[in-house]
């Protein structure tokens, strides 16, 4: 889950993307792995589950989508809490929502499997990393092709 969401933070660093990374509870749960801390970033300490539940969270959102960013790609855990409330809410706030299932996880397999069912079943599109770098790119011989391509052998 963490390489995987280290490939998206490069790719969004990359093609100068916003990158939002909420923490549920950091004073107990603890915050983003290090790995993943980046000063490009805005965080977001958070008590709901979902993010859209946060009124700081929320209007950040909608901030964004006013600047014309109408789509909100997810990574993180736990897939069946957190990110599938976040997710469903998004996608039913308008927003087009990628959950990226290889940057996702749960403690136990089959939770995640139950939240990418009822991801999709929300309209949520379920995708994987390597798809998002390349939708992202949208074509070879860039130098952003260049700079992500080698992330994903």
């Amino acid at each position: 889950v963490v390489a995987k969401s280290l490939i998206l933070l490069k790719a969004a660093q990359e093609l100068s993307l916003p990158v939002t990374i909420s923490e549920q509870y950091p004073k107990g749960l603890g915050h983003t792995v290090s790995a993943l801390a980046t000063n490009t970033a805005v965080v977001k300490e958070k008590l709901s589950f979902s993010c859209w539940r946060d009124d700081s969270i929320k209007q950040h959102f909608i901030s964004l989508h006013e600047r014309g960013r109408p789509l909100v790609i997810v990574a993180g855990i736990e897939a069946h809490v957190c990110v599938l409330q976040t997710c469903i809410d998004l996608a039913n706030a308008g927003f087009g929502v990628f959950a990226v299932s290889d940057a996702m996880s749960s403690r136990k397999p089959e939770s995640a499997a139950l939240a990418f069912e009822r991801m999709r079943a929300a309209g949520v599109e379920v995708v994987n990393a390597e798809m998002v770098v390349f939708e992202l790119l949208e074509r070879a011989g860039t130098a952003a092709f260049k700079a992500l391509s080698g992330l994903i052998r």
